[in-house]
């Protein structure tokens, strides 16, 4: 499990990554074969005009780029897919996608390119349904790991939070923010609100053992890890949870 937290704290001044810097860098990946498929693809593209005809070419395209296990491209170009079908629950699908990509991003402007590609994909979501939750917290997640502007989507997620107190995500999202940022009394708060829902939520768990760590309570840390490791039930997660306890002690 991850330790690291949703970081309103982490605007760094690095300029954004291009789609053409990317593609450029991935093409380089390609077999000969499997380029000039690409190449045909996109001079097919460039032939045409009608969007409803560069549909079934965006998805081969996609399909090319996903069997490649290039994943960056996989997903730019099935976001490119619905929003030219302008499909609520497709958007939606390729901004979780970006979404993940930057969480496991460790180059900051690749970071910013995903989290900008992911808040271009739920504002039109906003447009087709402006009651999208899943989507403006999504987006708040955006906004908070991935752009320069972390407190917008902090605003956007303490919105949510307003309406609906006891909404998992949210609390999560903003659990994790408070222990980034040392404010460790209402991370307690925000992850206990989730547990009294769902006892067995193992990241609840596990952050809210990190939240008692901060206030120097270990030992109710260690009994949070040890709870969170019998959920789990993972050797390998329990190796680790038992490295985390022993620091403690």
């Amino acid at each position: 499990m991850q330790q690291q937290a949703a970081g309103a704290a982490m605007p760094p001044a690095v300029p954004v990554a291009t789609f053409d810097s990317v593609l450029t860098a991935l093409k380089l990946k390609l077999t000969p074969n499997v380029a000039d498929s690409v190449t045909a693809i996109e001079k097919e593209l460039a032939a045409i005009s009608d969007s409803t005809a560069m549909i079934p070419l965006y998805t081969r395209l996609y399909k090319v780029w996903e069997r490649q296990k290039l994943y960056s491209a996989y997903v730019y170009y099935r976001a490119k897919v619905a929003k030219l079908e302008n499909s609520e629950k497709n958007l939606t699908f390729a901004a979780q996608l970006f979404l993940e990509l930057m969480e496991h991003e460790h180059d900051r402007s690749m970071q910013m390119w995903e989290a900008a590609e992911a808040i271009t994909c739920l504002e039109q979501v906003l447009k087709l349904n402006e009651k999208n939750e899943e989507a403006k917290l999504a987006m708040a997640s955006a906004y908070i790991q991935g752009t320069a502007e972390p407190m917008k989507g902090v605003q956007m997620a303490l919105a949510i939070a307003r309406d609906k107190p006891d909404n998992i995500p949210v609390n999560m999202l903003l659990g994790r923010m408070s222990i980034q940022s040392g404010q460790f009394e209402k991370a307690i708060k925000r992850f206990e609100t989730i547990l009294k829902q769902e006892p067995a939520h193992k990241e609840a768990l596990y952050f809210l053992a990190q939240a008692y760590e901060g206030t120097g309570n270990k030992t109710k840390a260690i009994e949070l890890l040890e709870k969170c490791k019998q959920v789990v039930n993972n050797p390998e997660f329990s190796r680790d949870i038992d490295q985390y306890i022993n620091s403690l002690k």
